[in-house]
């Protein structure tokens, strides 16, 4: 018997229960899923950051934590885990980044907003530009962002892609390091940041970078609010070196109700929806990790602590 420990908020067990147990008897495995095994007889540990476990030191025998959010920058600093991390990689959740993305990057490119905006009765056609001729970077090439820059690809746009190492991803222009940075800020009249929450990406959009964007571009950020310098976005968005952002995810959430972004006429706010973890497909990945373990197979999507993903 596998011993599987749930180590989530209350919510998320009646979410995740039979999922798992669905995805453990499909896997052939057999595990005894509770809340409350004795720390020394667990196997595994299915995890969120959020959870009330945060010293993992009795929990000798335990093989892997695997994290059910994408994330895991609120844990690799947890010097009492000792045990190997994976993070989350639910194709229910990279199919729904991807629709979010899609969808603002076409609602700028269309620029949709103006048409709403704009219901006063004068007829003033105008053309937007092919997708061919519209470029649009994307900031980070994990599973999430590789994901999202092969459909934007696909869909015509001229896709640039930055990596903090270098990649080569069919149809899409790679770039890496700080020279790498400045190219792929300098033609993104659409910027998509999909970076992790590291020490090396906190602000990395700051108004040194902001200005290396063409006049006018948009920003879309449904990776991490860190990555983007508050102060220096909405001087950027006062003085028109922005047109636009639309902003998924910030410092603290929920986004305190006097924030500036609320009110400002060239942000939109939405309350961390890009994507979710959807349970059905997230139990199966937890299911295959678990099976890799037993057999003594590579664990998927293993975080490097040191990058911090």
């Amino acid at each position: 018997m596998i011993n599987v420990q749930f180590a989530a908020l209350a919510e998320r067990w009646e979410t995740y229960e039979a999922p798992l147990r669905a995805a453990f008897e499909k896997f052939d495995l057999k595990v005894d899923l509770r809340l409350d095994h004795a720390p020394d007889d667990v196997d595994y540990i299915v995890y969120a950051p959020n959870s009330d476990l945060q010293d993992f030191t009795a929990f000798v025998r335990c093989k892997a934590v695997l994290n059910l959010w994408a994330g895991v920058e609120a844990i690799t600093g947890n010097t009492t885990l000792t045990q190997p991390l994976c993070r989350m990689v639910d194709p229910g959740l990279t199919q729904g980044m991807v629709e979010w993305v899609t969808g603002h990057t076409l609602r700028y490119h269309l620029d949709i907003d103006h048409w709403i905006n704009h219901q006063g009765g004068e007829w003033s056609p105008t053309c937007p530009p092919l997708a061919s001729q519209r470029n649009v970077t994307v900031l980070g090439l994990g599973e999430l962002g590789t994901a999202c820059a092969k459909t934007l690809a696909s869909l015509g746009f001229n896709v640039t892609g930055w990596a903090r190492r270098a990649k080569q991803i069919e149809g899409i222009t790679c770039l890496h390091d700080a020279e790498g940075l400045e190219d792929a800020l300098s033609t993104a009249e659409i910027l998509i940041l999909l970076l992790p929450d590291t020490a090396a990406t906190t602000n990395l959009l700051n108004a040194n970078t902001l200005d290396l964007l063409p006049k006018g571009a948009r920003i879309i950020n449904p990776g991490r609010g860190p990555l983007i310098d508050d102060d220096a976005l909405l001087a950027a968005l006062d003085s028109g070196q922005i047109a636009h952002a639309t902003l998924d995810v910030f410092r603290i959430e929920p986004l305190p109700t006097d924030h500036p972004y609320w009110a400002h006429p060239k942000v939109t706010v939405t309350p961390h929806i890009a994507a979710e973890t959807r349970a059905i497909t997230a139990s199966e990945v937890i299911a295959e990790n678990i099976r890799r373990g037993e057999a003594g197979e590579p664990f998927l999507h293993l975080v490097d602590r040191a990058a911090g993903y």
